[in-house]
């Protein structure tokens, strides 16, 4: 799991974005519109990032359909040291 939060959200294309989703989220679940408004990026962007951020196991749906809350996995909160040195590293703020 380090190797892929390593590559999400530090060295790849897009981990910008995902960073600061990662920093919105540990504040509150949301959903893709809030992250979208907040952030002030286009809400299918914000949708691209939360599926790779859902299929890499860092984030899941809370709930279903229109409005789905995210929030963090236990895989990830298990790896929560790794993500907070990531977020170090990069020097992002949200």
């Amino acid at each position: 799991m380090e190797g892929v939060l390593w590559q999400l959200l530090a060295s790849s294309r897009g981990a910008h974005n995902r960073v600061r989703i990662i920093q919105l989220l540990d504040e509150r679940p949301r959903n893709a519109n809030e992250l979208a408004e907040n952030l002030e990026l286009d809400y299918t962007t914000v949708r691209h990032h939360l599926d790779v951020l859902i299929e890499n196991k860092v984030i899941t749906e809370a709930t279903e359909g229109y409005g789905a809350i995210f929030m963090f996995t236990e895989q990830s909160r298990d790896h929560w040291d790794v993500i907070e040195q990531i977020l170090d590293t990069v020097g992002e703020t949200s």
